[in-house]
């Protein structure tokens, strides 16, 4: 199903039936503000299994997550002031952190140093669904297994209609990644150049 949102003032109905399919274990495309992302419920194991297998992706590597706001991100990562202070100043925006996850983050959604990447971006669309949803949304670029990048929700739609339930039409998208940045024991490394200035780490 593609389902047109208004990317500046979402539907709350569009985004309630968006939020069903993925409390029922849904697989969704949605727009952020680097790439069109695919997602569903942390919280949902097989979900998560059918994402790993669209994306052909080894499960030694977790994917990032979406919360909806630098509140929520404390209920399921370790945020020193430090990094309460950086990610205040940069989010929403295209940036990917990389914290110690807590106990609420399932075990398959972090990595073997017990760290997860979290997400929020500047899209009202993605922001809209996980905070309906209550709980943060998988982020791992739509993308074809080649690498090449869906830009346009319509060809996204055709390419992956029999493994996702519901593509979004929230507009254009940059289409660059975020920055990947570590704030593991306050010690800032940026492991990944993209989209977000990441000055203020040189």
């Amino acid at each position: 199903m593609l389902l047109k949102i208004n990317p500046q003032n979402p539907q709350e109905r569009q985004i309630s039936r968006v939020v069903d399919i993925i409390k029922k274990g849904g697989i969704v495309a949605y727009p952020t503000d680097t790439f069109y992302g695919i997602g569903c419920d942390i919280m949902n194991k097989k979900a998560i299994e059918k994402i790993y297998a669209i994306k052909q992706r080894n499960k030694s590597k977790p994917f990032s997550f979406i919360c909806p706001n630098l509140k929520d991100i404390s209920q399921y990562a370790k945020v020193s002031n430090f990094a309460y202070r950086t990610m205040k100043r940069l989010l929403p925006g295209p940036y990917t952190f990389v914290l110690s996850g807590s106990k609420l983050v399932p075990k398959m959604m972090l990595t073997k140093r017990k760290t997860a990447g979290i997400r929020v971006p500047d899209n009202k669309i993605a922001l809209a669904i996980t905070n309906e949803l209550g709980h943060p949304v998988i982020s791992t670029s739509a993308t074809h297994p080649d690498g090449q990048v869906f830009e346009d929700p319509s060809l996204l739609h055709d390419y992956f209609i029999k493994t996702i339930d519901v593509v979004i039409d929230g507009g254009p998208v940059p289409g660059f990644p975020s920055s990947v940045v570590s704030l593991i024991d306050d010690i800032p490394e940026i492991i990944r150049y993209g989209s977000g200035d990441v000055d203020i780490f040189e």
